[in-house]
């Protein structure tokens, strides 16, 4: 029951509720909060002024936009918190569970009252702390909101439940331990307070003080307060009002303010609604369900992640061990070739010596014989042998010729090892080595732009053999800046909304799985529309025969790009180049006559000129980004809403620069609701009022006048208002920077914004009783001129 705590707190003061009252907008509050942050309203908004003047509005219906801002030019007051007459401007604060909330603007009179009880100020009324919804309070005060008894008891059960000290239910800021228990009062109170709002005299010494345990167990033996008709506080609620989702008593049915109202018994509709809010839990039990089993799955991912980490790890210095015992065998074959090398050198070197000795010594004795034979002084003796000795001298000689004295072996190695490859491939050791997807191919026949949307297509090659999970698109800003992820996900076919117009980006695709990223694809440049003609029309891309062909020529092509040639026509010329491939291509617009026009910088008060420069960008209502109460008809051109509450919806063609005007018809006005028309971000807020946050700027408008609107902050109140039939248009002025308002083809007021940069999208918000439509075959504004910035 602890998660269920932040359900019983109130969002004013933070503390459990204290005799909580339900305001009109299902919310909760305590009484002494709601008397708190209630505030005075001009007299000429008060229930009796509105009454007499034959409106016909409810008591507790919500103020509309304009009704608090009577004193105020520059604030409407719709959606915040007023002030009294004298201090309108009081800051807000915050709760403690960080709501935001406004002190009162003085304090309230001193009084033994309960806050139901006590008077409040004249023409008041109260904004919810949480909807921030706004009413004005009748006659009976804070006495005509109903108790929440059933919220009183759950509370009281969580008290119990938690067996806390029970706290005095009078001290302001930090309450105090409760000493007694008034059973009359049925009031818990510290000492300090007992002594100041419980005194011993007067009537109220017949009170009966007990102690807060023995209160508690009275208060849960007691019977259960039953709730009375907050317009007759005499009777109990017998009935239940279908339409009015409120019970009622008799002698509501009696006075007719519920006659035709579909009726039921109170039993049939509690035991109805019981079984109804059952079966709601049983569907929120079972996403609780799942979210526990998920939750489980997850922290069972985590221990298998620990388990598959050291498995993972184990088994990869496993791997890396094989591939080192390897390369120590490798090592060991590769030395032993060495040594065989060097054993052979050194034989053959060995073997020379050996010859060479051997022949040096037979040549010396040969020196030396020779030598002793010329010293012999008998000359017949001499020319016995001299002949003989003489040819065995040139023999020898010969024999010792070229060659002969030369190394046969080299000192050095002719074994080079070669480890580039090796080294080449430990670099490129990787956990995605042969396991990521191949690089997708784009097809460049389904590639288009329209006005300032592209579409792209691709593909993997065909034989790719690794499946992809999924691709990520990539388009640059439109400048040649760094690249962005603009789709994630498993289709083969994007378009991308909201591109600058007259643009050129870079597009690029890359596959990924579970085991990493491909490579990037070749570049696609892609031009966005600047095409002054109208006339919407398709024109197919002949692909040629020789286009395979022709993107295999050059491997070091990485660029195919779409530019612009013709204004006219579509078409592929394919130049190659030994460093580029390139497709130039003009991509023709979807132009139809539509909602917005685009132009050069030019002067507001040239319409004619301008006319004659502005570019037709068709755009209709986006049913992709809408709230889902949004109801789409005629080809999403008209919109209106199922709820009550506003609801915005964007365009679905964006703008960065140029000049854009498009125009609005309300085709259903009833009740004096309170559209909005304007420009937003694309993540603007879609179940408020536009303008209500900081990504719209926005003009509210009723039937008698109109606000401009931004970041929740109302200015230039402007007179003139809408009804059926009426037509809004929008000027957004993205060279100037400005945007500005025309009702009926007459700016209503002056310009709106200035400054606005960026990509803003045509938006509306409405609620179930208006309908709007975006018109074709537009005109600017007659009668009118607009100043410049």
């Amino acid at each position: 029951m602890e998660e269920m705590e932040e359900e019983l707190k109130c969002p004013v003061c933070g503390s459990f509720y204290r005799e909580p009252i339900i305001l009109p907008c299902s919310h909760n509050i305590c009484q002494a909060c709601a008397r708190n942050i209630l505030v005075q309203t001009p007299e000429s908004e008060s229930p009796q002024s509105r009454r007499a003047s034959g409106s016909g509005v409810s008591d507790y219906d919500y103020l509309d936009l304009d009704k608090m801002s009577l004193y105020s030019e520059a604030d409407s007051g719709y959606g915040s918190y007023g002030g009294f007459a004298s201090a309108p401007t009081t800051p807000c604060q915050k709760s403690p569970n960080g709501v935001r909330v406004f002190p009162p603007a003085m304090p309230p009179p001193a009084t033994h009252l309960s806050p139901a009880l006590a008077p409040v100020p004249r023409n008041s009324c109260i904004t919810c702390p949480q909807c921030h919804r706004s009413l004005i309070l009748d006659d009976r005060g804070l006495r005509g909101f109903p108790k929440n008894r059933v919220l009183e008891g759950v509370i009281d059960r969580y008290q119990q439940s938690k067996a806390a000290a029970l706290k005095c239910q009078l001290c302001e800021k930090a309450p105090k331990e409760a000493t007694v228990m008034c059973e009359q009062c049925d009031v818990f109170y510290c000492d300090p307070c007992r002594l100041r709002c419980h005194p011993p005299r007067g009537p109220l010494a017949k009170h009966r003080l007990v102690p807060p345990a023995q209160g508690r167990v009275s208060r849960r033996l007691s019977p259960r307060k039953v709730s009375t008709c907050t317009d007759h506080e005499l009777e109990n609620h017998s009935m239940y009002c279908v339409q009015c989702k409120m019970p009622v008593c008799y002698q509501c049915l009696e006075e007719g303010k519920h006659s035709s109202h579909e009726v039921k018994a109170l039993g049939a509709m509690w035991k109805l609604h019981k079984s109804q809010l059952s079966q709601a839990l049983n569907g929120l039990s079972d996403r609780a369900k799942e979210a526990k089993e998920f939750l489980v799955q997850l922290r069972n991912m985590v221990q298998q992640i620990q388990e598959n980490s050291v498995e993972f790890e184990a088994c990869l210095v496993a791997q890396c061990d094989a591939l080192i015992d390897a390369l120590n065998r490798r090592k060991a074959q590769l030395l032993a070739r060495v040594n065989k090398e060097h054993e052979h050198k050194l034989k053959v070197v060995r073997d020379q010596i050996s010859h060479c000795t051997v022949k040096l010594r037979q040549t010396t004795g040969l020196m030396e014989y020779c030598l002793e034979v010329i010293k012999e002084n008998d000359p017949s003796g001499f020319l016995q042998i001299s002949d003989a000795l003489i040819r065995r001298v040139h023999l020898t000689e010969d024999q010792w010729g070229k060659g002969t004295l030369t190394p046969r072996m080299t000192t050095d190695f002719d074994l080079s090892l070669d480890n580039s490859p090796l080294l080449q491939s430990i670099h490129q050791l990787d956990f995605v080595q042969m396991k990521i997807p191949a690089t997708p191919i784009l097809q460049l026949e389904e590639c288009c732009t329209h006005n300032n949307s592209a579409t792209l297509s691709w593909k993997q090659p065909p034989l790719s053999t690794v499946p992809a999970e999924g691709y990520i698109l990539e388009l640059d800003d439109g400048n040649g800046g760094q690249f962005r992820e603009v789709y994630v996900g498993k289709e083969t076919m994007c378009t991308v909304d909201g591109l600058h117009f007259n643009s050129t980006y870079n597009a690029r695709i890359k596959a990924f799985n579970k085991t990493g990223v491909s490579q990037y694809s070749k570049t696609l440049v892609l031009q966005t529309s600047e095409d002054t003609d109208s006339e919407e029309q398709t024109v197919p891309f002949p692909v040629p025969s020789e286009r395979l062909p022709l993107r295999r020529m050059s491997p070091f092509s990485s660029t195919l790009n779409l530019q612009p040639s013709f204004p006219r026509r579509s078409y592929f010329d394919f130049r190659s180049s030994p460093h580029q491939l390139s497709l130039h291509s003009s991509l023709q617009s979807l132009n139809a006559p539509g909602c917005n026009f685009e132009t050069q910088p030019a002067p507001y008060s040239q319409l004619v000129d301008i006319k004659k420069l502005l570019a037709v960008a068709w755009f209709a209502f986006d049913p992709g980004s809408a709230h889902s109460d949004i109801i789409f008809s005629n080809d999403n051109l008209t919109v209106t809403c199922s709820s009550y509450d506003d609801r915005v919806v964007l365009g679905k063609t964006g703008f960065s620069k140029g000049v854009h005007y498009w125009e609005l018809t309300v085709d259903r006005y009833d009740n004096h609701p309170d559209p909005a028309f304007g420009v937003a971000r694309n993540n603007v807020m879609k179940d408020v009022m536009l303008g209500k946050d900081d990504k719209a700027w926005a003009m509210y408008v009723d039937n008698n006048r109109s606000w401009f609107m931004h970041n929740n902050s109302h200015t230039n109140r402007t007179e003139g208002g809408i009804t059926k039939g009426a037509t809004i248009g929008v000027l957004l002025d993205l060279n100037r920077k400005t945007l500005t308002f025309f009702i009926n083809d007459e700016q209503q007021g002056p310009i709106a914004f200035e400054n606005v940069e960026g990509l803003f999208f045509p938006a509306v918000s409405l609620n179930r009783n208006v309908q709007v439509s975006c018109r074709l075959l537009l005109r600017l504004p007659t009668g009118s001129e607009l100043s410049p910035c």
